[in-house]
């Protein structure tokens, strides 16, 4: 494949101090689609007062994730984003990045995941369970708490009970604080500068720190919890294990304390025997917690919506769930045969990427498609315009699960689509989320329709990239084929 070499141009003109920060700020999406279609694959512009590059070909883009670690530093996103994250992985750096990466990837390895996959079922027919013919959801509430019952079976060995919903608001609510800040004058705004939606946040933290507190307390103490379901978390009869009576966190009937990232965080040591700290397991839980159910809620409650308007890919999506399954609930070994419901997860995934941008500042050396970029340069990416654009994905906005068969003529260059970004920073959770999309997809299509209004729901941004409208589904028992 030949190089292409960067060339960056100036983008648009900005306002002195501010540069192009409320444009940005007004709608991110519609500004960095438009340095891509009106300059070109690199367009620099500001930030306020930092010089930034934007990247819109997918050979920059591969290159610059390849070489964030070594030849970026990470680009303060606000005082909000660290109320959330703290110190986590995703805001850690050098050796202490290497060492809390090694400390949590091992949760979540294929091997894992396939562990958890029977929970992901079971927390899915559970779900199923409660739907009745004719009855109108909240999609995107429903896929929340699904989600949400998921990733703490999974990666906590416990569930939420009653205190699901509020610790559901309080996600929300940091969530759009953090966005808010990322678009807006806050980002440069002192930690110490107390505006009301900070006050919000630092009240939605505490409730959600709270339980997490709630959650390490009972691990350490070895006590059970009441699930979501109904179902009692207790001490197993094997070495400790806490598993539920009816539904294992594991595969083959392994999993609960010993296999939980709870558990793995509070044991964890490194190469010099290290434990991670209290404040360090809380940051990691809050962040994987967070990130473990929010990006997938939001995928499942796009697919829904795309679905419900594209009744042949619908169609065709039932023929396989009827062909591979056979009326059974799916398993893990089903996830590799199910191939149009992987592909119309990866469409959605492209259409409505849950993260929408990546950015790093660049350090002495850094270089791009054989140029240097000046040390202190915000380097940009976005999966929404390189998903969207239409060099690589013809009529970009169309819900084509097709892109993906195997056989498809146009070819789809690497980096073209990266919702989980890419190089050694590439999201951790990456395999997790997509093998839990696909089963809770299949479980629930298996048994149901839903049809989503409205039609055409316009979207809006904080951390992801949500609709900005309530999400009404009809649930319609599907008939079998």
């Amino acid at each position: 494949m030949q190089t292409v070499p960067l060339r960056p141009v100036p983008g648009p003109r900005g306002l002195p101090w501010l540069g192009n920060l409320p444009a940005f700020g007004k709608d991110p999406l519609v500004f960095m689609a438009r340095l891509r279609d009106e300059y070109g694959d690199a367009v620099t512009w500001s930030l306020g007062p930092r010089r930034s590059l934007f990247l819109s070909h997918p050979q920059h883009i591969a290159e610059f994730l390849a070489s964030r670690e070594h030849a970026y530093d990470l680009l303060d996103v606000g005082w909000a984003f660290q109320q959330i994250t703290g110190e986590s992985v995703i805001r850690s750096t050098g050796a202490d990045w290497r060492r809390k990466r090694g400390l949590v990837q091992p949760a979540v390895r294929p091997r894992q995941v396939r562990r958890y996959a029977r929970t992901m079922v079971g927390s899915a027919l559970a779900t199923a369970d409660r739907w009745r013919e004719g009855e109108q959801v909240d999609v995107r509430r429903e896929m929340t708490l699904l989600t949400q019952c998921v990733v703490l079976r999974t990666l906590f060995g416990n569930d939420l009970g009653d205190r699901a919903q509020a610790l559901g608001e309080a996600m929300a609510v940091a969530e759009h604080v953090v966005g808010a800040e990322l678009r807006g004058i806050g980002l440069f705004l002192p930690g110490w500068v107390r505006t009301p939606s900070r006050r919000r946040l630092l009240d939605a933290v505490a409730t959600i720190d709270a339980e997490v507190h709630r959650l390490i307390g009972a691990r350490r103490d070895g006590a059970g919890a009441e699930g979501a379901d109904g179902r009692r978390w207790t001490e197993g009869r094997t070495e400790g294990r806490i598993e539920p009576r009816t539904d294992g966190a594991g595969e083959d009937g392994e999993g609960g304390r010993d296999d939980d990232l709870l558990t793995r965080l509070l044991e964890a040591a490194d190469e010099e025997q290290r434990p991670l700290s209290a404040k360090e397991v809380r940051d990691e839980a809050v962040t994987l917690w967070a990130a473990g159910h929010e990006t997938t809620s939001t995928a499942l409650t796009w697919i829904w919506c795309l679905l419900s308007r594209s009744p042949e890919v619908r169609a065709r999506l039932d023929d396989e769930l009827d062909r591979v399954l056979g009326g059974r609930p799916p398993t893990v070994d089903d996830h590799e045969q199910l191939h149009w419901t992987r592909q119309i997860v990866k469409e959605a995934l492209r259409i409505y990427p849950p993260a929408w941008v990546i950015a790093a500042v660049a350090r002495e050396g850094a270089v791009l498609g054989g140029t240097v970029v000046p040390a202190g340069t915000a380097v940009w990416c976005s999966q929404w315009t390189a998903h969207r654009d239409p060099r690589w994905f013809p009529d970009p906005t169309a819900f084509r699960p097709e892109r993906w068969d195997a056989d498809a003529p146009d070819a789809i260059p690497d980096h073209a689509w990266f919702p989980f970004g890419g190089g050694s920073r590439a999201c951790i959770g990456a395999r997790f989320a997509q093998v839990e999309a696909v089963l809770l997809l299949a479980t629930l299509a298996q048994r149901f329709h839903l049809e989503v209004t409205p039609e055409e729901a316009p979207h809006q941004i904080g951390i992801l990239i949500q609709p900005a409208v309530p999400l009404v589904g009809t649930v319609r028992v599907r008939p079998r084929s």
